[in-house]
């Protein structure tokens, strides 16, 4: 289940979504997820996930390899659904002893889900299709007006572009200590909460060691390389627009255009 996580993972491949600037990609992520909460309807929906599969498509990154991500919100999404159907007040539709689902909570449950899929979805189409370095340099030219609130940008946007490069490293190193700990008769499945809680230490504890390992290997190996963030720091490829970026942006700004002229529409089926 831990090697299913895919955030933070770059897929090589040759396609338009990969030659895209960093920048039109960590704008159109934002923009996808402002849209999933704009739309109220099933047709903005359906509009979401018309724009999420062309995205996928032009990506070339196989969707099984995308959706392998999902598995690890899967109980995320089991808890939402439970909350939404039988905490929602409305009108009731099925009573379960004192549980009642209600027509309200059933369109809750399913639109949150289709949020959350989604969202998982869209950001991976972006972390799958840019490097880390690519990535960091497309997060510090976005955030450059911060600097005039004293912001220190570079260091954030290599801050954050470390933290998603380590998630598979540390996914793996999870997955190979356990299986080690499984192999020395460790049990990480039988019991009840407490004890499976318990059985996590022999787990976390040789994890944490690995990872502040990691990070002080990091620091010295910029270190040794005298690195330096900040101003006056140059470029080996300085992020240019092209006109594939433009016509992206322009794509862009129809597409949420048109989730906010949707919601004008009326259709039986609405929060």
């Amino acid at each position: 289940m831990l090697r299913d996580i895919t955030l933070g993972q770059y897929y090589q491949a040759d396609s338009v979504i990969h030659k895209l600037d960093p920048r039109v990609k960590l704008v159109a992520t934002i923009t996808f997820i402002i849209s999933l909460f704009v739309v109220k309807n099933i047709i903005g929906y359906c509009l979401a996930a018309v724009f999420l599969a062309v995205a996928v498509k032009l990506s070339k990154v196989p969707f099984r390899f995308m959706i392998k991500g999902m598995k690890a919100i899967f109980f995320i999404l089991l808890i939402t659904v439970v909350f939404n159907l039988f905490l929602t007040p409305g009108e009731a539709l099925i009573t379960i002893w004192k549980l009642t689902i209600t027509k309200e909570g059933l369109q809750n449950a399913v639109f949150m889900t289709i949020r959350l899929v989604f969202l998982i979805i869209g950001s991976s189409v972006m972390t799958l299709t840019t490097t880390p370095n690519n990535l960091t340099d497309g997060m510090e030219k976005l955030m450059k007006p911060l600097k005039l609130f004293k912001v220190p940008v570079h260091e954030v946007a290599m801050m954050m572009s470390i933290a998603l490069r380590f998630i598979p490293v540390l996914m793996e190193e999870t997955d190979k200590i356990m299986k080690a700990q499984i192999a020395r008769g460790a049990d990480f499945e039988s019991g009840n909460l407490i004890k499976k809680a318990k059985s996590l230490v022999p787990l976390l504890v040789p994890l944490f060691i690995s990872a502040f390992r990691r990070a002080n290997d990091l620091a010295m190996a910029m270190e040794a390389r005298c690195y330096r963030g900040g101003e006056h720091r140059t470029k080996m490829k300085p992020l240019r627009y092209r006109g594939r970026d433009a016509a992206a942006y322009l794509t862009l700004a129809v597409y949420f255009a048109a989730c906010i002229g949707i919601n004008f529409v009326h259709i039986p089926i609405a929060w």
